[in-house]
Parts: C-alpha cells; sequence; structure tokens
C-alpha cells in the first residue's frame, strides 16, 4: 500500500481516529451534571457527592437538582465531638475544632485540637495575670473557669449592683443617719442623739464593732439616767420608745455588714446584750443566744432579696428599755378571750417579766417571714398566775404615726420550763414576754352599777329638792344634809359617766374626771364629819349655843377638800388617772390622800359618837330628865351612826373596786354604792314625819283635792315648827 494510496489511506485513519477522540470527549462532558451545587462533586450527568463536612437532605450523595450540601455541625447532637473537660468544639464551615473554654489554658500543645486526647486545658488565673475587669472598689476573687469581684471589707454594692458578679462597684458603708423623733422636747434625748452625730462623724468601717459597743453604751446611759425622759407624758414616752427600737435595729444591721465574718457578743454593765452572726448565705438553720434570749430561724430568712452578699443574724436584748414601755397598752384578740372567758373583756393590766429583745436581719422586710421564728426569752421574775392571768409573748408594735403598743397577732406561745418561755412568731420585731391581768366585764356587775347608780342619783336628787322645799325641817342640819347630798349627787353622776378609762392611755379627760370625783367624795366626807360636830354642840355642850353658822359650814365643808385636792395634784399631778379607771393611781402612796382624810373624819366621828351615847346614858339616869328632848337627840345619833356605817362601809369596799381581785367585793361596793342615795332618802326623808305630810299635802295638790284637815295639819305643823325653832333649829321632826 504505497505511493499516494497509501499515504491517503494513513491520513483517513488518523482523521477517524481523532474523530473517535473528539466524540468520546464529547460524551463525557455530555456524562457529567452541570448542576451540581457548591461544595459538591459531579458523580455522574445525574448526581452529585456533597464535600466532607457537609450533608444534603438526602444525604451524601443526592440526585436533585434543587437539593444543596450544607455544612455539618460536628459539635452538635445527635453525636457532638467529645473535646474533654474544660474544652469547647467550635464548628467551621466544612470542620471543627477544639479549644480550652473561656477561663481555662493549655498547659502544652497548641491552643487548637481535634479530640479530647489532646486536652490539657487547666484553670486560668484571670486575677493573677491581670485578665479580669473588676471595677478599683472591689476585689479580683479567681473561680474555677471565671472570676468575681468582691467588695472589700467595709463596703456593699451601690444601689443597682450586686456583689460578687463581673460588674460589681462597691462604696464605703455610712453609718445611717438618725435624728431626734420630732415634737420630743428632752435635754437627755437632745444630749444621746448628739452622741450619736458624733459617732456618725468618726465612723469608720474598720472601727465596727468599737461603734456598736458605744452605741449600746450610750442607750444604756440614756435609759438608766433617763432624767427628763421621766417626765414626759405616756404617750410621749412610748414615742420615744418606738423611735428607739427601730433607729437602733436599722444602725445594727448596717454595722454588723461592715464586720468580718463571724460571731460577735457584747455585754455592758448595765447588762445589755448584743449578739449577732455575719457569715456567707445557705440553708438549714442558724441559732443566736444568749443569757436574756435565744432565737432559731432558717438562713434563708435572713437574705435580704437580690443580696448576694453575707447575711447577718443579730438579737439586742435590753432590760432597761422597761422605763420607756412602762404602763403601754396590749392590742388584744377580743374574740377570742371572750370564748375563753365567756365574758367581754375590756382589757388588760400587762406587767414585763423579760427583757424587750430586738431581732434584726439582713433582710429588711420581716413583717411577714416564709417560715417560722422560734425564740426562747429568760424569765427574770417567777410570777404566781392568779385567776384572769397568763404568760403571753408579745411584740412592740408600730402604729405608724410613731406611736407603739404591744401586741400578739402572729405570735404564739409554745411551751414554757426551767425560767423560760418558747414562742414562734411569722414576723419579726422588738419582743417580750408580759403578764396579761385581764379586766372582764360582768354584763351582771355592769347592769347593776348602771341601774343602781340611776336610782341613786334619782333618789339623791329627790332629798336636795325636799331639803330646799320644805320649809318646817329647815335647820342647820338640814344645811348639812343638802350639802352632802349635793356632793354625793355630783360624785355619783361623774362615777357614772367617766369612771372607764376607755382608751387605756391617761390624758387630761381622765385626769380631771379624778380630780373632781376626789374633791366630791372628800367633800361628802367633810359634810358628814360636820353632822358629828353638830351633834357635839347639841348633846355635849348640853344645849348651849346653836351650833356652827352656816357660812362656817361652807367654808369647812368645800374649803378642807379643795385645799387637799389643790395640794395633792401640786405636789404629783400624775397620781390622778389610771389605765383602766380615772381615779387615784395607786403608785408612791398618793390614794393616801384620800384614805388619810377620809380615815380621820370616820374615826373622829366614831368618837363623837361614842361620846354621845354615854352622854346620852347619863342624861337618861338624871332623877328629872327630859324625855321627849333626849328621845330626839337620841334619834338623831342613830341616824347619824347608821348615815356614818353607810358611807365608811361603802367606801372600804369602794377601794377594792378600782383593782379588783375578788368579784364578790366588786359585787358588794356595787350594791352598797347604789343604794347610799336610796338610804339617804328613807333615812331623812321618808321616816321624818314632818316632811311626809308635806308629801301627803303636795300628792293632794297635784290630785286637786282639799281637805279640811289640811288646815289642821298646817296649824299643828307650824306650832310644832315653831316650838322646835324655839328649843333649837336643827332639830329634826323624827
Amino acid at each position: 500500500m504505497g505511493g499516494p494510496h497509501g499515504g491517503l489511506f494513513l491520513l483517513f485513519h488518523v482523521l477517524c481516529f481523532l474523530l473517535t477522540l473528539s466524540e468520546v470527549g464529547s460524551q463525557n462532558s455530555k456524562a457529567c451534571a452541570l448542576w451540581c451545587p457548591p461544595n459538591s462533586s459531579c458523580v455522574n450527568g445525574t448526581a452529585c457527592r456533597c464535600a466532607p463536612g457537609f450533608i444534603s437532605f438526602s444525604g451524601e450523595i443526592f440526585t436533585n437538582p434543587l437539593e444543596s450540601c450544607d455544612d455539618i455541625n460536628e459539635c452538635g447532637p445527635p453525636s457532638p465531638v467529645d473535646c474533654g473537660s474544660s474544652a469547647d468544639c467550635q464548628n467551621t464551615e466544612g470542620g471543627y475544632y477544639c479549644m480550652c473554654s473561656p477561663g481555662y489554658e493549655p498547659v502544652s500543645g497548641p491552643a487548637v485540637f481535634q479530640n479530647e486526647s489532646e486536652n490539657t486545658c487547666r484553670d486560668k488565673d484571670e486575677c493573677s495575670s491581670g485578665e479580669h475587669r473588676c471595677h478599683n472598689s472591689t476585689i479580683c476573687v479567681n473561680t474555677v473557669g471565671s472570676y468575681t469581684c468582691h467588695c472589700h471589707q467595709g463596703w456593699v454594692p451601690k444601689p443597682g449592683f450586686q456583689d460578687k458578679q463581673m460588674i460589681t462597684i462597691c462604696e464605703e458603708i455610712s453609718f445611717p443617719a438618725w435624728m431626734a423623733p420630732p415634737g420630743i422636747k428632752s435635754q437627755r434625748l437632745s444630749a444621746f442623739f448628739e452622741r450619736v452625730q458624733k459617732m456618725s462623724r468618726d465612723f469608720k468601717p474598720a472601727t465596727a464593732k468599737k461603734s456598736m459597743q458605744d452605741l449600746v453604751g450610750s442607750v444604756d446611759d440614756l435609759l438608766k439616767n433617763s432624767g427628763d425622759l421621766e417626765s414626759l407624758g405616756q404617750s410621749s414616752r412610748h414615742i420615744t420608745a418606738t423611735h428607739l427600737l427601730s433607729g437602733l435595729e436599722e444602725t445594727l444591721r448596717t454595722l454588723a455588714r461592715a464586720i468580718p465574718k463571724g460571731s460577735f457578743t457584747y455585754r455592758s454593765d448595765d447588762d445589755t446584750e448584743l449578739s449577732l452572726v455575719v457569715q456567707e448565705q445557705g440553708k438549714g438553720n442558724v441559732t443566736v443566744g444568749q443569757s436574756h434570749a435565744r432565737i432559731l430561724l432558717d438562713w434563708a430568712v435572713a437574705a435580704a432579696a437580690g443580696e448576694s452578699g453575707p447575711s447577718v443574724v443579730g438579737i439586742l436584748s435590753s432590760l432597761n428599755m422597761k422605763k420607756l414601755l412602762a404602763n403601754a397598752s396590749l392590742k388584744l384578740d377580743l374574740e377570742k378571750l371572750k370564748e375563753t372567758y365567756e365574758s367581754p373583756v375590756r382589757g388588760a393590766k400587762v406587767t414585763l417579766l423579760s427583757a424587750v429583745s430586738s431581732v434584726f436581719l439582713s433582710n429588711p422586710n420581716t413583717e411577714k417571714l416564709d417560715s417560722n421564728v422560734s425564740f426562747a426569752f429568760t424569765l427574770h421574775e417567777q410570777p404566781e398566775l392568779k385567776p384572769r392571768q397568763e404568760l403571753i409573748c408579745a411584740f412592740w408594735k408600730n402604729d405608724g404615726n410613731g406611736n407603739g403598743s404591744w401586741a400578739t397577732s402572729g405570735c404564739w406561745r409554745m411551751g414554757s420550763g426551767n425560767g423560760s418561755i418558747t414562742c414562734q412568731c411569722s414576723h419579726l420585731s422588738s419582743f417580750a414576754i408580759l403578764m396579761a391581768h385581764y379586766d372582764v366585764e360582768d354584763p351582771k356587775l355592769a347592769l347593776i352599777t348602771k341601774v343602781g347608780l340611776a336610782l341613786s342619783l334619782a333618789c339623791l336628787l329627790l332629798c336636795i329638792l325636799t331639803f330646799l322645799l320644805v320649809r318646817p325641817i329647815q335647820g342647820s342640819r338640814t344645811t348639812v344634809h343638802l350639802h352632802l347630798c349635793i356632793c354625793l349627787f355630783v360624785g355619783s353622776a361623774i362615777f357614772l359617766a367617766g369612771i372607764e378609762n376607755e382608751g387605756g392611755e391617761v390624758g387630761t379627760r381622765c385626769r380631771l374626771v379624778a380630780v373632781l370625783l376626789h374633791y366630791c367624795f372628800l367633800a361628802a366626807f367633810c359634810w358628814m364629819s360636820l353632822e358629828g360636830v353638830e351633834l357635839y354642840f347639841l348633846v355635849v355642850r348640853v344645849f348651849q349655843g346653836q351650833g356652827l353658822r352656816k357660812l362656817w359650814l361652807c367654808l369647812i365643808g368645800y374649803g378642807v377638800p379643795l385645799i387637799i385636792v389643790g395640794i395633792s395634784a401640786g405636789a404629783y399631778s400624775k397620781g390622778y388617772g389610771r389605765e383602766k379607771f380615772c381615779w387615784l393611781n395607786f403608785e408612791g402612796g398618793f390614794l393616801w390622800s384620800f384614805v388619810g382624810p377620809v380615815t380621820f373624819i370616820v374615826l373622829g366621828n366614831a368618837i363623837i359618837f361614842v361620846i354621845t351615847v354615854w352622854k346620852l346614858t347619863q342624861k337618861f339616869s338624871e332623877i328629872n330628865p327630859d324625855i321627849k328632848k333626849l328621845k330626839k337627840v337620841r334619834v338623831l345619833t342613830i341616824t347619824a351612826i347608821a348615815q356614818l356605817f353607810v358611807l365608811g362601809c361603802t367606801w372600804v369596799f369602794g377601794l377594792l373596786l378600782f383593782d379588783p381581785e375578788s368579784w364578790v367585793l366588786s359585787y358588794i361596793f356595787s350594791i352598797l354604792n347604789c343604794l347610799q342615795g336610796f338610804f339617804l332618802f328613807v333615812l331623812y326623808c321618808l321616816l321624818n314625819k314632818k316632811v311626809r305630810e308635806e308629801y301627803r299635802k303636795w300628792a293632794c295638790m297635784v290630785a286637786g283635792n282639799r281637805y279640811s284637815e289640811f288646815a289642821t295639819t298646817t296649824s299643828a305643823s307650824g306650832s310644832s315648827h315653831n316650838q322646835t325653832q324655839a328649843l333649837r333649829p336643827s332639830e329634826s321632826g323624827m
């Protein structure tokens, strides 16, 4: 095949081969899919494969042109990569790597690794390396994998910040502002708050313990040497006590945050004790104890909401606080007591048996606690309980106006033993153990008193009208009887209207009622003594003279009690008025300003009556006695003795009414007191013949009848009256 034909033939085969190769290339190009998405490769004309680290919805190989290859998150579920402890997996586009968690650093090897076997991470101390961002008012404290910023000792977080955070900013603790209560005028109190202000100016957090000791000492000095505080009114003293207790709680709570963690106890020379515990927040119970009281509570209660710093639990017990809280009222659960005693309870007299213990926590909102708090109070007195008495757990309650009183709501007694009382409360305040003597009202006794006094007032009014209008009995003895009944009428009316002190606080109204009662009843006894003097002139001086003139009678009957009451009020004005009754106070022997004169009058009249009876006996034994006159004198003597007996016995029992220990004595006084007016009406009016004749005449005149015997009666009465006046104007018609 040589020659030109062979060459052409060879050229033809080469062209065919090239054409074949060209067709093969063209076919291969057409077999690869052109739509494969990014991060994938062509498998053939209809399929694509995702690159390593990527996957499609259908899997590694897919045929749907609409699918895409998405990054596989090797650090996420379901099969996360295990980088080991203190390390984090970081996903990348199409892969991943491991690196130490924030707050950790590798001990050796590269900072980036692929699996747990290459992990050498350990905690990084940001505080020593200076990588922290704590404010200069805080201290950096390294933690595992991080750090926190703590306030310096004696510093607290600024408002809006919390302690132990990376962004904490602190400020130095300052002495709380504490000013004197407004409206209280006392030099001793002003001097105390001047010392407090000096403490505030000189305060340094490093000397917080000494500041608390000085504060306790200043309070002791104020209460022990109270000076003009004792002259304050009861309301002012209670306002001062409320202000002191709340101020001490707030101040001690603040100063306690400046001392190191642990416990602290201080006992002053006056036996005031301060005990507190400062520690990090936690769970479980904490007990704070001292000789006066112990407290058990949950630590969760102590911490304030949103506070991360140390918690404080403290208790301050003071015996001297009793002075300011004397005679404080007690708010009672009247419905419960009514069920217990089956009668209304009007009030209670309380006696403080323990120190006043104020509890303070970091948490200032202690009105309603999540869990109850238990107390154990030491009794400094061991009382013998009588009927209507009980021991109660009480707290000092601020009424919102600066004043306060004892209350029992939210506190209950759990038990007693070994000279202590155990209580539980659902809130915190200032606590103490009180002995309450309940004033249980007897409805029957109250009814007897009111109805009887109304009857007595009606009888006394009839007596007064009789002595003023019945002319045949006018005389010096009638003058004495008239003013005696006036004094008893006014005194009984005041007694009925204002003897009870419902508010419990001795105010101007109660003192005025006590002064008027003191004067009226003393005046009644003075007029009774003048009857004895009149009897003395009549009998002992054997009818020589006419006795005292009316002017002297009035001067003695009203002047002597006025002098006694004036001296008593000037010497001790606080002696008038008590918590329950507007009467004389038993304290300091002030009651003797009434009992003393009454005793003197009763004994003096008794001596006069003994002499009178003796003289009458002598007169009756004479040879020619004047029987008619002696009989009249005898009647007068018996009448005066009976009057002395009724009035004297009434007030012997009356003194017990204002401090009742026996229902029997209270009933006796009420009955005798109610019979006074009735007895005097019977004795001086109904048993007097001349008065009865006048009553009969008035009755007939009212009925419109005119009897002829009136003339005879009037004539006889006039003759008898003239005869009597000729003998002695003061003789009775009995």
